[in-house]
């Protein structure tokens, strides 16, 4: 398979999994003049999807300017790659969780759904740190571009958003709230991860 192969297809899953995200929403049900107070009550959905959007987003930013740095692939990093994007296409169901149980509002379900999106979000990122490892192992797959960038300062940027989805599952169990900053703050760092990578490449 060639580079510009891959790059399609994994093109082709994220835009049917951020496709997926927004058929979350339904026209509600409501009374009749009551429309404005049942769309209000949508709102973990929309606060689900702008969060789960702005992932996968970030996401696809990263894999899009990653992989176009490559020179070549081979059959161990299509395998990785299969793997990445398995992981990805998970985050409908803990986000679907998320906006369900925020609407019903209990506690203890509330904390399972969080819980649930972090440990998803921890096997992202630890396809990522994956992905990284054995490109550093293989560095003839890299172009010169790529060999030549400054990847200190992203390094680590997969183990680091893996620190904070742990601390996320951990912090759930005691204070969902706590929970809920964690996570967040884990799917702001793959932005940050992603201007790393983007400034080390020398993009614009």
């Amino acid at each position: 398979m060639t580079k510009d192969r891959l790059l399609a297809f994994s093109d082709g899953v994220f835009a049917i999994l951020i496709t997926i995200l927004v058929l979350e929403f339904t026209v509600p049900k409501f009374q009749t003049g009551h429309l404005l107070s049942a769309m209000i009550q949508q709102w973990p959905i929309l606060v689900a999807y702008i969060v789960s959007y702005f992932y996968v987003g970030t996401l696809w930013l990263f894999h899009h300017d990653y992989f176009q740095a490559l020179k070549a692939i081979d059959r161990k990093l299509n395998l990785i790659n299969l793997l990445m994007l398995f992981s990805i296409t998970l985050i409908n169901y803990p986000m679907a969780l998320v906006a369900e149980t925020l609407s019903r509002g209990n506690n203890g379900d509330i904390r399972v759904s969080f819980i649930s999106y972090a440990v998803i979000a921890l096997f992202i990122s630890g396809t990522f740190q994956l992905l990284y490892e054995y490109i550093k192992e293989h560095p003839e797959l890299m172009s010169e571009r790529m060999r030549k960038a400054n990847f200190r300062k992203s390094h680590f940027d997969p183990l680091m958003s893996m620190v904070l989805y742990i601390l996320a599952v951990v912090a759930s169990l005691f204070w969902v709230p706590l929970g809920a900053v964690f996570l967040l703050l884990g799917i702001g760092f793959h932005f940050m991860a992603y201007l790393h990578l983007s400034n080390a490449l020398g993009q614009k």
